[in-house]
């Protein structure tokens, strides 16, 4: 199984090797030239979408992506990867690939002291006693749903002021993962496992 993860910038080399050790091989996206042939699924990576989404088109990948996204492709978007797949961006007059029916606000939590841990239960992947653990590092707040499929796969109860209430953290449309948190370092390859299995389908 091949797996294109998005190499431009941001923690991608954490989902190859968690890719790599659950039997997959991973293309890394760094040009054009990189996107010849056929892969079973894609990464986007945590890291800096504005960064992201401006190296995408820079360099002549942003348009294949999203039609191969369009076209059913299974996609493993964490971090700032579900930013790029989100239909709205708070605060911004554009979106990326807007292949993900939902609107997200960048940085909701505030900057790097910001960051915090937390545990859930995950739809969709292997059942086990322990609740995911969960790294969130200038996490991307799912501000609402649109309707349709999207499912939300995982919540916590603390909101970006720090209060208590519902928060959806993951969500599942079609053949897309997205999530605000960082699965590639939770010490836990169950997210990465339920992505490939995705691929197999």
């Amino acid at each position: 199984m091949r797996i294109a993860v998005l190499a431009v910038q941001g923690a991608f080399l954490e989902h190859e090797n968690i890719l790599r050790q659950l039997g997959a091989e991973c293309v890394e996206l760094r040009n054009s030239s990189s996107l010849a042939g056929e892969f079973d699924g894609l990464v986007l990576p945590g890291g800096e979408s504005t960064v992201q989404g401006k190296l995408l088109r820079e360099l002549g990948m942003f348009e294949e992506l999203k039609g191969r996204i369009q076209n059913g492709m299974p996609v493993l978007a964490t971090c700032a990867g579900l930013i790029l797949l989100a239909g709205h961006i708070s605060g911004s007059p554009g979106a990326h690939f807007a292949a993900l029916p939902v609107t997200v606000k960048r940085n909701a939590y505030g900057r790097q002291l910001g960051s915090f841990s937390a545990f859930a239960r995950i739809k969709g992947i292997r059942e086990e006693t322990r609740p995911f653990p969960l790294e969130f590092i200038r996490a991307p707040y799912v501000a609402s749903i649109g309707s349709g499929a999207v499912e939300p796969i995982a919540v916590i109860d603390k909101l970006p002021d720090g209060s208590k209430g519902r928060n959806t953290v993951g969500v599942r449309y079609k053949n897309q993962i997205g999530l605000a948190f960082h699965p590639e370092l939770a010490g836990d390859t169950r997210c990465h496992e339920m992505f490939l299995s995705m691929c197999h389908a």
